[in-house]
């Protein structure tokens, strides 16, 4: 399937868009398949072996471009933009691929610089051939568009017989949040203002985040939960950001969301915190 625009954005934010002149796109290869390592394990006696899981490898991306140009001088200009982009140096870009059912996007690094074939076939007084080949370290294409849902608020006494009267009291809510994306995604949760020992709960899978501290009036605690990526801090309102790793509950759990429905729900000790969930829908191919 031909891409309507594919946009590439380097680490530094420097970008290109490929689809009409003077970039067009000839043909674009590896959105969709990926291969697959499959997992098995093998018990004594037993015929065949039994599956364990799926890790997908890397995803290969490769593009073939068309440099059209009004003269030799310009192409090498253009020729040049594409270098100064696609530079493998600068580490992971962005791919923004946008084709008739949507758009999707996912991190990629240049392979090698730019080729530019030879030949008559490949160059001529306004034309240059080009070969762009990238790697996709995390092989799912990504929902551009980020879905926050708040969770709203509730409270709850309980009264224990004590021997003088004490109430305890409890802020918290349960939101059933669809991921209709291909496989589980990461979440970023957002805990604003007062809350003392905030917890975030997947009750669908009994998983939950803890952070055992008071987070104070106008700061935020922020739990990212992607593999590679996870933290747990504290931002102050000037902006100073504070880890707060070393606060997590032992039994806390990075979730993912689950493909399907999943209830969560947060609950905290004190303050009355506003709570946000952040994620992105992810998909194997497009």
């Amino acid at each position: 399937m031909m891409a309507h625009k594919i946009t590439f954005t380097n680490s530094i934010g420097n970008s290109v868009v490929l689809g009409p002149k003077p970039f067009k796109v000839i043909r674009i290869d590896g959105t969709g398949g990926t291969e697959a390592d499959i997992q098995t394990q093998k018990a004594p006696y037993q015929d065949g072996h039994t599956f364990v899981d799926a890790l997908l490898e890397p995803k290969t991306v490769e593009m073939e471009l068309a440099i059209f140009a009004r003269s030799k001088e310009e192409v090498f200009q253009l020729r040049q933009q594409l270098t100064n982009v696609f530079n493998p140096k600068l580490g992971v870009g962005l791919l923004t691929y946008e084709y008739p059912s949507g758009v999707r996007e996912i991190e990629a690094v240049p392979e090698t610089t730019p080729i530019f074939p030879s030949g008559i076939q490949n160059s001529s007084e306004g034309f240059q051939r080009v070969l762009i080949t990238l790697i996709c370290p995390a092989p799912f294409w990504l929902d551009p568009l980020e879905n926050i849902v708040k969770l709203e608020d509730f409270v709850a006494n309980f009264r224990f017989p004590f021997h003088f009267p004490v109430v305890f009291s409890a802020r918290g809510d349960t939101r059933t949040i669809i991921n209709d994306g291909d496989v589980p995604t990461p979440i970023t949760v957002e805990f604003r203002g007062h809350a003392i020992n905030p917890r975030v709960t997947n009750v669908t899978t009994g998983e939950f985040i803890q952070v055992n501290r008071e987070i104070p009036e106008n700061y935020r605690l922020v739990i990212d939960t992607e593999f590679g990526r996870k933290r747990v801090s504290i931002i102050a309102p000037d902006g100073v950001e504070t880890s707060a790793f070393h606060y997590i509950d032992l039994e806390s759990t990075f979730f993912d969301l689950e493909v399907g429905e999943n209830q969560l729900s947060f609950i905290t000790s004190g303050g009355s915190p506003e709570v946000y969930v952040h994620f992105k829908k992810r998909y194997v191919g497009v």
